[in-house]
């Protein structure tokens, strides 16, 4: 699934073991208009580039197929595996893989060297492909979290949720009039609703709507750090070094 970003400036990952072959397309990217593009990272491996999957969301990938270990074709399998999947261009000096490229739903297959034409037509298909997927995606506000609460069944539209956080065997979940408590993963709440929802530490998630501002904070066991504010309650929630990069990202948008 590609996720339905901010159309007109895409944020881009660049995966190509070969450094010459990156900066290439950094300055073929910087060349493009209608949308616009933004390399976010690079990596030169499979390895770095998963690693930079899960910090960071990225609209498209831009991705060599032979590479040392996983190559380009695996990784794409990857990719199209997670929750908010990228779409993928495979940029490639060989031209056979082209229908393979097709079958895993590749957005386009450019061969090297790339025409800065060639790569401005992959851009736009790409930017066409979110916005068909934000036309049809179903309003997730509209859903509800279903919460017992003292024998009685209440339905907490999710546009009113403010976070998500794991306390213990419960999670608390927390609206702007007040807290409840819920039975279930955190995991699980991350992975249906990531649209929603972006982890902040291991034991929070908070709607991404709500983020107000990221700022410095004090915690007695873990020392200096960061922490949100959000719309809606007065306290702020501790944002783990991990996740810091990924809400930086978020609240720059």
């Amino acid at each position: 699934m590609i996720h339905a970003a901010q159309v007109g400036r895409l944020r881009v990952l660049l995966v190509d073991d070969e450094a010459l072959a990156r900066a290439r397309l950094r300055t073929l990217l910087a060349d493009c208009t209608a949308p616009g593009a933004h390399v976010l990272a690079e990596a030169a491996n499979a390895v770095e580039a998963l690693a930079a999957l899960q910090s960071s969301h990225f609209d498209l990938v831009l991705l060599d197929i032979h590479m040392p270990g996983a190559d380009g074709m695996a990784l794409a399998h990857s990719i199209a595996a997670l929750p908010l999947a990228p779409a993928v261009v495979f940029v490639t000096a060989h031209a056979e893989h082209a229908v393979q490229a097709f079958e895993i739903n590749a957005a386009d297959y450019l061969t090297k060297p790339v025409r800065l034409e060639r790569l401005q037509q992959a851009l736009q298909k790409v930017e066409r492909l979110m916005l068909v997927q934000t036309a049809t995606e179903p309003d997730l506000t509209q859903e509800n979290l279903i919460i017992q609460d003292r024998g009685r069944t209440e339905r907490i539209p999710l546009g009113e949720v403010v976070y998500l956080k794991a306390e213990l065997k419960y999670i608390t979940v927390r609206t702007a009039a007040r807290s409840y408590v819920l039975d279930g993963s955190l995991a699980e709440l991350e992975d249906k609703y990531a649209r929603q929802f972006m982890r902040i530490h291991r034991n929070a998630l908070v709607s991404r709507r709500a983020v107000r501002a990221l700022v410095k904070h004090f915690d007695p066991e873990e020392g200096e750090g960061w922490a949100v504010r959000l719309n809606g309650v007065a306290e702020s929630l501790a944002v783990s070094r991990r996740q810091l990069s990924a809400v930086r990202e978020a609240i720059a948008r």
